[in-house]
């Protein structure tokens, strides 16, 4: 198919095998490319007149010569780019409708060379070869599709500008009409673009900017005059070709950045960047950086990556101190930095930034002061030093030391933070007789390190302090202030000794010193007003509470003829004697007999360790001769012995005296009061001593108390129901069983077969009302554990019993029967008649519970009982039968000893 041959297929456009065609106007071009012999001929399609440095159109080079390495042109007025771009250098008139030139490629290393023949041909003559062979050649079966079609932006016309030719295959059998709709047609930006109805030839009416709109996608439609539409809708896409239009443009206008001093060479000081709005990756985007300037010129410090725009050091002879900011002139162009290329410039300020490369120096060498002795927190020189880094930075900022002369630490320099000068004082008082003249060597560095090799020079620079002492008249001077004497404790009133002396710091002489006490807590000393010496006034005890490990301290008063005083404290080293026997501090001693058999006894002795321990412990058997007998004693250590009592002793307290000696056979009787008690822990006994009889006497608790006086109120609360009780009964005469003076109170610990109903016909007679039965009858509530809940209730059989509250189980506690109640509605007395049968009664048996002369119970005090007898309408007594199941029973932890086998009873559940 040759290219003046017209198809019939949709647009009407060239098509070769091997080629494609690309429109344009004015600037754009069209490319017909032979594949067969890539490098042998080009045709680019172009307008009468180009402009220069206009872009012509693009060969593809590499399917010429991919190893080409150079590229020439043939014609001067014509440059060909890396990307096969080809621009004019010079305006271009086509005087003739068609102009060739050759493109050369060369490779360098292999030595080979290929050649690009590029026709440029008028456009109009193509327009007019596709008109003239539209009738000869006809193709039929054409597909309904587009061909590439595109426009370069800006375009300068003439308007409206052919784009390219629409046309159906359908048109062969009907009259069609063209349309279009779409962006630049019926949409913003409306009216741009626009189709004739007869011939499908689509125009352009105006310039296009591509960086507002980069493409069009219009839709084509093919109808016949009566609305029929044989083709389906055609999608159309017009690119517009990019115009190098567009400036690069830096993101800042001005751009800082900062570089240390003495960095090296390549380091990084800062990146700048730009953009171009043209089409990306291509040559109109294609950007390079470089420096055009830089000021001060010389030498040139900086240079710049031209692709990434990132600044670097060229040297490492940055000096802050010399000069502390350079400014650089930059520039961005587009094309690859080819000199046609559109370009901008920013400017770019490095500030230089400051390391310690500089060390602090003195102003001199040496420097002379003086000062007055014992003066304190005073200055006495102030230093300065040269430093020619940044000013109030830590490059700067200077830190004094002391490196000689002050041992003593009686001066200290610090530094000024507003002058930066460095203020020598005085923080110790200087004593003119010690020393006339002080030398120092001082020191100064920066507060940061410095940066250079410490081996080329020192870092640190020095200077010597020459301080001179002046002396002043000086009162007495007690020194050392604490002075000791050593005195034996047993050391008769009047004894003279060594007392505390000061003297002249001047004659380094005390006389015409005079002395006076200040303090002495015993009064023991006094002290002579000439001399300082003291003289004992009272006898002096080492174990007093004034002394403290065994000194006793005094403070003196020194002063001299002009009043200027000084004060000295003198120890009084009192040297033990042997006048203190070992004593037992604790005497009172608790055993608790159930549980134990001994007690440790610890005894101290005031003496020093000289006169103290090991001791040796006895029992002292003059005052009683059964001593021995009773009580015996073993040693546990050099301080401790362990007493025991040998026989079943009763309880209560006695009296054992304890005799204590120490390694010099100094004794001392301790009486010891023991006490024997029936209890746990030392805690728990409760017996106190009679100081007259030495004997020991039970005494309640206030726990116990509590309980007997909770048990009075159950009492009195259940005579007090029985009375109310009895009222609402018929007035009929009461007989009571004659077997009820028998009764008493047991522990029970079986039970016997329970009913719901309870009846003792042989107790206490009564009529009831509404009922013809006679006795008692109590009814167990609906309530009733079956833990076997004992209580305590009057029943028949000549005697009373701890009768149970019977359920299913076996565990008997003294306790109430919580789950039920005891219904006595029918079997109530007056209260006259219980009051005048129990009263004679209950005092009998309370009697009986007393102890004998022996402490012993009563034989029928606690009694044991395998059977129970039946239950009672009174119900349970006791301090534990009015609290519910649910109430905590931590008082019972409270009770004296005698009740807590009742407390343990109560808790068990």
């Amino acid at each position: 198919v040759s290219a003046s041959q017209p198809s019939s297929f949709w647009s009407k456009a060239f098509r070769l095998e091997g080629s494609f065609l690309m429109h344009n106007t004015d600037l754009m071009f069209q490319i017909l490319t032979f594949t067969c012999d890539a490098c042998r001929k080009v045709i680019l399609h172009v307008p009468s007149q180009l402009d220069a440095e206009k872009f012509v159109g693009r060969v593809n080079l590499k399917e010429c010569f991919q190893s080409a390495n150079l590229i020439h042109s043939s014609d001067p007025d014509f440059q060909i780019l890396e990307d096969g771009s080809v621009y004019t250098t010079n305006a271009v008139l086509l005087s003739s409708e068609e102009r060739s030139f050759t493109i050369l490629l060369y490779d360098t290393e292999n030595q080979e060379e290929k050649k690009i023949l590029v026709l440029l041909q008028h456009q109009t003559k193509v327009l007019k070869k596709r008109h003239s062979k539209e009738k000869v050649l006809r193709r039929a079966k054409r597909r309904w599709a587009p061909i590439p079609c595109s426009m370069l932006e800006n375009s300068l016309g003439p308007f409206p500008l052919f784009l390219q030719q629409i046309q159906s295959d359908t048109a062969q059998n009907y009259t069609i009409y063209y349309s279009i709709r779409g962006p630049g047609v019926d949409r913003e930006p409306k009216n741009l673009f626009y189709v004739e109805r007869d011939t499908g030839n689509l125009y352009c009416t105006r310039a296009v900017d591509r960086e507002e709109y980069e493409s069009f996608e219009l839709i084509a439609f093919a109808t016949t005059p009566d609305g029929y539409t044989p083709e389906l809708p055609l999608p159309l896409v017009i690119r517009i070709e990019d115009e190098n239009d567009n400036y690069p443009i830096f993101t800042e206008t001005t751009y800082v950045f900062t570089v240390s001093e003495n960095c090296r060479v390549g380091s990084t000081v800062g990146q700048v960047c730009a953009t171009d709005k043209d089409e990306p990756d291509t040559m109109h985007t294609r950007l390079k950086y470089s420096i055009i300037e830089q000021l001060p010129a010389y030498p040139t410090l900086f240079s710049m990556h031209p692709t990434t725009g990132v600044i670097t050091t060229s040297s490492s002879q940055l000096d802050r101190e010399v000069i502390d900011k350079y400014q650089l002139k930059i520039k961005v162009q587009d094309m690859d930095g080819q000199y046609f290329g559109l370009h901008t410039t920013s400017t770019c300020i490095i500030n230089i930034g400051d390391v310690n490369d500089n060390l602090p120096t003195f102003t001199r060498t040496s420097y002379v002061t003086s000062v007055e002795e014992n003066t304190v927190d005073v200055e006495i020189l102030r230093v300065t030093v040269e430093d020619k880094d940044l000013m109030n930075t830590a490059n700067w900022r200077a830190n004094y030391t002391i490196l000689k002369g002050n041992e003593n630490g009686n001066f200290k320099i610090v530094t000024d933070p507003k002058t930066n000068e460095g203020v020598l004082c005085v923080v110790k008082p200087l004593n003119y007789e010690e020393r006339q003249q002080v030398n120092l060597q001082i020191g100064v560095v920066n507060e940061a390190p410095y940066s250079k090799e410490a081996s080329s020079r020192s870092v640190m620079s020095t200077a010597t302090v020459t301080v001179n002492v002046k002396n002043q008249d000086e009162g007495p001077e007690c020194s050392p202030a604490v002075q000791t004497v050593q005195i034996k404790e047993n050391v008769p009133a009047g004894t003279k000794s060594n007392g505390y002396k000061a003297y002249d710091p001047e004659t380094r002489s005390s006389s015409g010193i005079r002395y006076k006490k200040l303090t002495d807590p015993k009064g023991w000393v006094t002290v002579d007003e000439n001399e300082g010496s003291i003289t004992i006034f009272r006898s002096l005890d080492r174990e007093a509470e004034s002394v403290r490990g065994g000194i006793y301290n005094i403070t003196v008063l020194a002063s001299d003829k002009d009043g200027r005083t000084c004060t000295g404290t003198l120890g009084i080293i009192l040297e033990d004697v042997n006048d203190s026997g070992p004593v037992i501090p604790k005497q009172t001693v608790v055993i608790c007999k159930t549980v134990m058999s001994s007690a440790d006894i610890v005894a101290v002795d005031p003496d020093g360790p000289t006169n103290g321990p090991p001791f040796d412990f006895s029992l002292d058997s003059d005052a009683d001769s059964d001593i021995e007998r009773k009580w015996r004693l073993t040693k546990i250590n050099d301080t401790a012995a362990r007493l025991f009592f040998q026989e079943d002793l009763p309880f209560g307290t006695y009296r054992v005296p304890v005799r204590v000696t120490d390694r010099h056979g100094l004794s001392l009787i301790t009486p010891l009061n023991v006490m024997l008690c029936n209890c746990v822990t030392e805690n728990d006994c409760t017996l106190r001593t009679d100081t007259r009889t030495g004997h020991g006497e039970v005494r309640l608790g206030k726990w116990a108390i509590l309980a007997i006086l909770l048990g009075i109120a159950l009492l009195f609360c259940i005579l007090f129901t029985l009375v109310c009780g009895g009222t609402g009964a018929a007035k009929q005469p009461k007989v009571f069983p004659d077997d009820l003076a028998q009764q008493n109170l047991i522990v029970s610990n079986t039970e016997a077969p329970g009913d719901d109903k309870i009846c003792s016909t042989n107790g206490f007679t009564a009529h009831t009302v509404g009922s013809s039965a006679q006795g008692i009858c109590g009814t167990l509530g609906s309530g009733a554990k079956n833990g076997g809940q004992e209580t305590i209730e009057m029943v028949k059989g000549g005697h009373q019993t701890l009768e149970s509250c019977r359920g299913t189980g076996h565990h008997h506690t003294l306790d109430s029967c919580r789950g039920g109640h005891v219904d006595v509605d029918n079997c109530r007395y007056t209260y006259s008649e219980w009051h005048s049968f129990t009263q004679p009664r209950l005092g009998e048996k309370v009697q009986l519970c007393n102890q004998d002369d022996k402490h012993k119970h009563a034989p029928d005090y606690v009694l044991t009982y395998n059977y129970e007898g039946k239950g009672s309408v009174a119900g349970s007594i006791g301090c534990c039968s009015e609290r519910q199941e649910e109430d905590g029973l931590e008082f019972l932890d409270h009770l004296e000893p005698k009740f807590r086998t009742l407390a343990e009873a109560c808790i068990k559940r």
